[in-house]
């Protein structure tokens, strides 16, 4: 039940885009990194436990940017389909810097040559930093699996004072209570933030604020796991749940590289929670900040606030 929300309300920092992973919190994952060779200008983190290596949400040194939400379709195994859908950022944060194919070329390929075929259900934010803090009323771009062709795009960030939020359902559902209040308290937090003159650190403080706001009802007595997951839809911040069956499973730590996706048998089950919290901000002048904060290391135990956090800071080439 991941959220991403994405702003254009501050003076200074034109995109700033807040983004929630939420996910079972022994499912091993790569800590936010410059990718390896031939990729090395992508930034994020991403899965290992698919060999695939599919990732939620990067950004390239290009100023590409993208982000994936799982698409709730009812009786569809939400967790793996037949191919992971972090290929789907990976094509886009992939594609050869020197192209430089566009949002409608890229949802082109990506709907009319089967690219979502066999894919679970997701929707994707992305685009080009360049394209929003210069202004040019194109934004980002939304793709899903409804996508019907290039003239279905949504576009969102296309002008100043937007702010926007996406999480596991259609773009625009409005009956999320974590979507509505998302943008609500974004919109407040920089306004705010604004208003007092506040320096990029404190204005980052607010905004993991936001993202750390628990709404999410607590499970009631004899309430079944499956019925109680519906409430996910009602928090931005996701605490730590299962753990009671966590502990019954007996579930191991798991060890980091490649090896782990013949060990993480039970990586998709067991406790589940917002695993980290991620924030990019790009000023006018082309610098992108970058901060990941990981909130449970594998054992599914809570790293101390702030131990767990990675920075980023770098000028997007030729702007």
């Amino acid at each position: 039940m991941c959220i991403a929300i994405i702003t254009t309300e501050h003076p200074q920092y034109p995109l700033i885009i807040l983004n929630n992973r939420d996910e079972y919190l022994h499912r091993p994952t790569q800590e936010a990194t410059w990718w390896p060779e031939p990729d090395s200008q992508v930034l994020g983190g991403y899965d290992l436990h698919r060999p695939v290596h599919g990732t939620w949400l990067g950004v390239t040194r290009q100023g590409r940017v993208a982000v994936l939400t799982n698409f709730r379709v009812e009786n569809e195994d939400i967790i793996q389909g037949a191919r992971s859908r972090g290929l789907i950022p990976n094509a886009w944060l992939k594609s050869d810097p020197k192209a430089k194919e566009s949002t409608e070329q890229f949802a082109k390929r990506l709907v009319e040559k089967d690219g979502v075929r066999g894919v679970g259900g997701f929707s994707l934010l992305y685009g080009l930093a360049q394209d929003v803090v210069r202004g040019q009323n194109k934004g980002l771009a939304i793709v899903s699996n409804s996508t019907p062709d290039v003239e279905g795009l949504i576009h969102v960030a296309g002008n100043s004072n937007e702010t926007h939020a996406l999480s596991n359902a259609a773009y625009g559902d409005r009956s999320w209570p974590k979507v509505v209040n998302g943008e609500k308290w974004t919109k407040a937090a920089i306004e705010a933030s604004v208003e007092q003159n506040e320096t990029r650190e404190k204005l980052l403080e607010r905004l993991l604020g936001v993202l750390s706001i628990d709404t999410m009802p607590r499970q009631k007595e004899n309430e079944e796991w499956d019925m109680y997951l519906n409430q996910l839809r009602h928090s931005i911040f996701v605490p730590a749940i299962g753990r009671d069956h966590l502990e019954e499973m007996k579930m191991p730590a798991h060890q980091v590289g490649d090896i782990v996706k013949h060990r993480a048998i039970d990586a998709t089950t067991g406790c589940y929670g917002t695993q980290k919290q991620i924030i990019i901000m790009v000023d006018k002048d082309g610098t992108m900040f970058y901060t990941e904060r990981t909130l449970f290391d594998a054992d599914a135990k809570p790293i101390e606030k702030g131990k767990g956090d990675r920075s980023f800071e770098f000028q997007i080439e030729g702007w």
